[in-house]
């Protein structure tokens, strides 16, 4: 992993990892997206089984079965969209990988902690106060990403669509159980 000049005295440097490194990496952004989905994955199982299905729901709400297959896909996008950009920029700020991954990484922790508090705290109303930030930070996640790599950018869509739609019936069950 090197900063190497990209020509003029004026130009910023240019990050330029490794083969090795890269593949590194994307195992560490999968392993963190890994970990993330096991422990809300945990946090979720204390009441999907037994506080969960006494929620008045909408009708909107998705079969429970569907949710594991969604999240998957999202994390392992959410993982290999991080990895793209930080194969250009790295973490460090002279290539600007700073701001945008304190971005990534806040929007890693609401999404942990929306888990925490909807489930885990089994409050719809602690969950709403999570998943609208979250929801925003990750909107901002896919502006920032897309000056630099445009495919991860479109790559957190999914999870900006599939949240916009949590945070809908976020709402929903809060207002029908309040």
């Amino acid at each position: 992993m090197t900063f190497q000049s990209s020509g003029s005295e004026n130009s910023s440097p240019v990050f330029r990892p490794n083969h090795r490194t890269k593949v590194f990496a994307l195992i560490a952004f999968l392993v963190l997206c890994a970990i993330i989905s096991s422990v809300s994955a945990t946090v979720t199982a204390t009441s999907v089984s037994d506080w969960y299905p006494t929620l008045s729901k909408p009708f909107f709400t998705p079969p429970d079965w569907l949710f594991g297959p969604v999240w998957t896909v999202i994390y392992a996008l959410i993982a290999i969209s991080g990895w793209r950009v930080w194969c250009k920029t790295g973490f460090l700020a002279p290539t600007g990988g700073r701001q945008v991954f304190i971005i990534y990484g806040a929007q890693l922790v609401l999404n942990l902690f929306w888990s925490f508090l909807f489930f885990g705290a089994q409050s719809p109303l602690a969950g709403m106060v999570d998943i609208v930030p979250l929801l925003v930070l990750i909107i901002a996640n896919i502006l920032l990403f897309a000056p630099i790599d445009r495919i991860a950018a479109w790559m957190l869509a999914p999870y900006a669509f599939w949240v916009g739609y949590a945070t809908l019936l976020n709402s929903a069950i809060w207002w029908m159980n309040r």
